[in-house]
């Protein structure tokens, strides 16, 4: 079956892999170990933040990145524990159990598969077309803001400074408390590793920058004890196997927690998006946001059925993976069987200095802060420079979904103001041609006496009902002599809505009272049956529509020597 085939194509299992090239390999293998560096501490501190076993933290990474390498489309995005919607559900989730306990736990799991299957649904019904209203401005303001957020809430374990809650402003008001409580052994190791991850960089980006830093670092702490000289450490991980289903499922938990699950996916849809659109492939391929949130909403699934708890896309890691020449989801492939492997030994991990974690994470928000990006909006546009700040602010300061709401409502209501005040042109004939052009733009363009063809070349609705009629009656009112036809180039009208067509009859009304013949040049089918529901149709009169500007000019000034006579 033909339907049956579509979907079975469209549902291709794994389709960064497909095609795969042996160059590839050598990127994916560096992108792996950069991500699997990145991601080791990164998941074990968020699990923490979420109020869960440090080691699900790790459970949490190898089912978001196996399900998204299997089922998603982008071939850089990292599926993960997320440090956006950790606090978020793990406030939630505490109104109901307390954190820590096995009922916690449990609601947790059960959480996480409630917003993957909400996510899920969100493919089903092809809802990630939302993502269309995240400009460029807006996708480089999320970027930039999530780059501010990573370096506040890294500051702490660089300084070696007790870190605060709340939000950025919070944080940043604790690191000026603590200033003089800086310590000199976490800023030189964060500040080192730092260095050793752009100093990498800059002479070969494939090189595991990232991946040395950890080896070095851990094993510097180890020899030197430098847990027992105040260097914080990631300590002792305790871990359990990995349980499989949902222990305590019930109704009223699902009915608890639905309110929140909805709030998370909500979280999920707005930052996998932007983080799907913000990186492609690099050669000109456009992101499929749909299919990325199948990925993500069905490593929720699994996350949850393994004792876990909900994931993310990461704009950092995703962009850690892109700067070390990652080409496909082997990567993060690469990356999660390290993790699985890491989890019998994940002891070995306990001298793990955080101002490492620090180190690394500040390098990847210093490569997401697109600068240049920013000074070329801002030599385009001051307004479009305004979304991405807004964005930037906001994301920083209250939190990504907002900031990203905030900025969308202000794109949208730009754009409203901007179809309500679209401009009508006026047409003149081309000399010594039948076509007609906007005497604004084209110098051989000439109005003919009392001929008055104009376009308005976008929806006729009810923001710029009023306004189109103004326009009409001031291009009236500079015509050249006494206007006796007036040819209406409906092309790019596609629709007229009722007020729309009650200021069209308005102008009729102006019209017959002037003694003035009226035709429509272009219109399409829309506009068509808009004009004939009005009833402005068989006022008009099927003869007055004509399939081009020179046709109506022609024929209405025909009829019009005819009446004359």
């Amino acid at each position: 079956m033909p339907g049956f085939k579509r979907l079975h194509i469209s549902l291709a299992l794994a389709p960064s892999l497909h095609g795969y090239q042996r160059v590839w390999l050598t990127g994916d293998l560096v992108a792996g170990a950069t991500l699997l560096a990145i991601a080791v501490p990164e998941q074990l501190a968020t699990a923490r933040l979420a109020g869960m076993p440090p080691i699900t933290g790790f459970y949490a990474f190898v089912a978001g990145t196996v399900l998204f390498a299997l089922l998603g489309s982008n071939s850089k995005m990292s599926v993960g524990a997320d440090s956006t919607i950790a606090p978020l559900f793990a406030v939630g989730v505490a109104h109901f159990a307390v954190v820590g306990s096995s009922r916690y736990t449990e609601m947790v799991g059960i959480l996480a598969v409630m917003v993957g299957l909400i996510v899920a649904l969100v493919w089903l019904l092809r809802l990630g077309w939302v993502s269309e209203f995240l400009s460029e401005p807006i996708i480089t303001g999320f970027l930039a803001g999530v780059a501010v957020v990573i370096v506040v809430h890294q500051l702490p374990d660089l300084l070696g400074i007790p870190g605060a809650s709340g939000n950025t402003v919070d944080r940043i008001a604790g690191v000026i408390r603590h200033l003089g409580d800086v310590q000199a052994g976490p800023l030189v190791i964060g500040t080192a590793v730092f260095t050793l991850v752009v100093g990498t960089a800059a002479v070969d980006r494939r090189l595991p920058g990232a991946l040395l830093a950890l080896i070095i670092s851990t094993a510097v702490a180890a020899a030197a004890r430098l847990r027992s000289h105040g260097v914080a450490v990631l300590g002792k991980v305790a871990h359990s196997p990995p349980h499989l289903g949902l222990g305590g499922l019930s109704v009223t938990k699902v009915s608890d927690l639905a309110p929140l699950a909805a709030i998370v996916a909500l979280v999920i849809v707005t930052q996998s998006t932007a983080t799907s659109r913000a990186f492609t492939d690099g050669h000109g391929g456009r992101a499929n946001v749909d299919r990325d949130l199948l990925g993500v909403g069905a490593g929720n699934l699994a996350a949850g059925l393994i004792g876990a708890f909900p994931v993310n896309a990461s704009p950092p890691r995703t962009a850690a993976v892109a700067s070390a020449s990652g080409r496909t989801q082997a990567s993060g492939l690469l990356a999660a069987g390290g993790m699985a492997l890491l989890i019998p030994v994940a002891g070995v991990l306990k001298d793990l200095p955080l101002a490492t974690l620090a180190g690394i994470l500040v390098f990847v928000a210093s490569r997401i802060f697109h600068g240049r990006e920013l000074l070329a909006i801002a030599r385009f546009d001051r307004f479009e420079l305004g979304l991405a700040v807004v964005t930037l602010l906001a994301v920083a300061l209250i939190g990504v979904e907002q900031g990203i709401g905030v900025a969308v409502g202000l794109a949208i209501l730009d754009r409203t103001r901007l179809s309500a005040r679209p401009q009508l042109h006026v047409l003149g004939r081309i000399a010594g041609t039948t076509s007609w052009a906007p005497i604004s733009a084209a110098q051989n363009a000439a109005q003919l006496p009392g001929v008055l063809v104009v376009l308005f070349a976008t929806p006729l609705w009810y923001a710029n009902a009023v306004h189109f009629q103004t326009q009409v009656r001031h291009a009236l009112g500079r015509g050249i002599g006494s206007t006796h036809i007036v040819v209406l180039d409906a092309l790019g009208m596609s629709d007229i809505d009722y007020t729309g067509s009650r200021a069209l009859g308005d102008l009729l009304d102006d019209f017959d009272r002037m003694h003035i013949t009226f035709g429509v040049a272009r219109a399409g089918q829309r506009a068509r049956t808009s004009l004939q529901r009005s009833g402005l149709l068989e006022r008009i009169g099927e003869d007055h529509l004509f399939p081009s500007v020179d046709t109506a000019v022609t024929r209405l000034q025909s009829a019009d020597g005819d009446h004359a006579a």
